[in-house]
């Protein structure tokens, strides 16, 4: 039996929200299109998880939140994202689907750049985000979840550097789910003209233990020849969500794409993040970590796809599983026919704490080509006990020595975060998730 995927909103609700948004006619026929296409698309399949249960479609659609004056007027934990030895001057919050707070250098402005809510950009800069908006990285048809995310799309950041431009200080947003049943459905553009940089960093937080409501969010990011893009993410939804989570980068010749994800949802998740390496020499360093505890299940997909001669792709995917949670660890090196003198390297390690608990890391590489390198590593136990019989012999206690052990352990990603105070909330995150 599967639940009924039928939604709530029929074709005069997706016009009438579009033309409040005052969209532009090619954004207004893109959600009516899609809409049609989720009625007979079927759900995605990610391996050995069984998704045709999970909630998708109760949630509510649009819902505001206060607008703030200042930074201070946030909860404390909200404030606990933000660098506050730093002005914050590149920056939105996104509160249910009102966007709360937005600035952005004047600097950056007078170059070019272009940081805005999904909303805003789609009025002011219409042409530039139809160029890339589901054109590259990910397509409406692709299954049911990205045709409702096309249709119901209700939020999400514009980023865009023009050619030659470096920026130097991070852009950060944060999306604040406050009303326990407002459902994110965010997309972020991300676009890096030739031979420019950017660092960017989202957040997302929820409070909604007990009522139920879904996370539908798709990212795309295009580094054009010669440019770089840091993508680091903390998603920190609560358990009464189900989380969709789909993150694509298109790297062009000489680019860099990476990525630093701290998976650290409560409730039962899909992630995949993929990268196509299309141009010569371009290069992809995708890093996950992921902590799962009660009964929540979890799939997580790294894909990294080698088009370009002489591209680099490295994976690193590292999960705690404590209680009886589950969670699949998929990572894919593929080297097209064609990409010679590419390099595919990935690693899948998990920790499970308890009797119950369940990962499977699964790496896989397919290679069309001859000339190229390629290789994986991939492991599944408990806390290494010679590592804990060393510490515990230095006087340290077992809990604190298999606390040490685990942050060891989930390190390689933590440290990637650009924003400290990101990066401090993760451990955080990471303690109260494991003890």
């Amino acid at each position: 039996m599967t639940v009924d995927v039928s939604l709530p909103y029929d074709k005069e609700y997706v016009t009438q929200f579009s033309n409040g948004l005052q969209e532009p006619e090619w954004m207004r026929n893109l959600r009516l299109d899609a809409l049609e296409k989720s009625e007979t698309l079927q759900l995605p399949k990610p391996d050995k998880t069984n998704i045709s249960k999970w909630n998708f479609t109760e949630f509510k659609h649009n819902v505001q939140g206060e607008v703030i004056d200042s930074l201070e007027d946030l909860p404390a934990e909200i404030q606990d994202f933000l660098d506050k030895e730093k002005e914050q001057q590149n920056l939105v919050i996104q509160r249910n689907h009102t966007v709360a707070y937005a600035a952005i250098d004047q600097e950056l402005k007078d170059q070019g750049v272009i940081f805005t809510d999904m909303a805003s950009a789609l009025r002011d800069h219409s042409d530039l985000v139809q160029k890339y908006y589901m054109n590259d990285a990910v397509h409406v048809d692709e299954h049911r979840l990205t045709a409702l995310h096309a249709a119901l799309m209700n939020g999400g950041v514009f980023l865009y550097v023009p050619k030659n431009v470096q920026i130097e200080e991070p852009i950060q947003a944060i999306f604040w789910q406050e009303d326990p049943k407002a459902s994110l459905i965010n997309h972020i553009l991300v676009v890096a003209e030739e031979n420019s940089s950017v660092t960017y960093v989202e957040n997302y937080i929820s409070h909604n233990k007990e009522e139920k409501t879904s996370a539908n969010n798709v990212t795309e990011v295009i580094a054009k020849d010669g440019a770089k893009v840091s993508f680091g993410a903390v998603d920190n939804f609560d358990s009464g969500t189900t989380v969709y989570m789909n993150r694509r980068g298109v790297a062009y010749r000489d680019s860099v794409i990476e990525w630093a994800l701290g998976q650290m949802n409560e409730g039962d998740t899909v992630s995949e993040n993929i990268t196509h390496l299309i141009g010569d020499n371009s290069h992809s360093n995708a890093k996950t970590v992921a902590i799962g505890r009660g009964s929540q299940k979890q799939n997580f997909t790294a894909n990294i796809t080698h088009f370009g001669q002489g591209s680099d792709g490295y994976i690193l995917q590292h999960g705690v599983m404590k209680d009886k949670a589950s969670a699949i660890f998929n990572g894919i090196g593929k080297i097209e026919h064609g990409a010679s003198k590419s390099n595919a390297e990935q690693e899948s390690r998990v920790l499970m704490l308890s009797k119950d608990a369940r990962g499977d890391a699964n790496p896989i590489l397919l290679i069309d080509e001859d000339d190229v390198t390629a290789g994986h590593a991939a492991s599944v136990g408990r806390v290494d006990p010679v590592q804990l019989y060393y510490l515990m012999s230095r006087g340290i206690s077992k809990f604190e020595a298999e606390r040490l052990i685990i942050h060891g352990f989930l390190a390689p990603v933590v440290k990637q975060l650009p924003v400290e105070a990101v990066k401090r909330q993760l451990t955080q995150v990471i303690e109260r998730k494991v003890y």
